[in-house]
């Protein structure tokens, strides 16, 4: 009988242990997913300054474009006036 107990409590142990490695890898898995998570989100978060920041710069450029469409149509208009006096 006395064997018999200690088979049974030797498999209680190895149950104790491998519960605890279990909770130990769910732990960690746990603590990889939240890491994860969060450069996630930072990532997010460069990329739509990025892309804010890509929106100004393609803004800046359109607005020169205007002022320099501006500038030829009045020099065009110098120059007609010139050549036809």
């Amino acid at each position: 009988m006395p064997d018999r107990l200690d088979r049974i409590e030797a498999a209680l142990e190895q149950l104790a242990a491998s519960d605890r490695r279990i909770q130990d890898r769910h732990e960690a898995l746990t603590m990889n997913l939240e890491l994860a998570s969060r450069e996630i989100q930072d990532l997010r978060e460069q990329q739509s300054a990025g892309f804010a920041e890509t929106k100004r710069i393609f803004e800046i450029a359109l607005d020169s474009i205007k002022r320099l469409e501006r500038i030829a149509t009045a020099h065009e208009q110098r120059i007609d006036d010139l050549e036809n006096q």
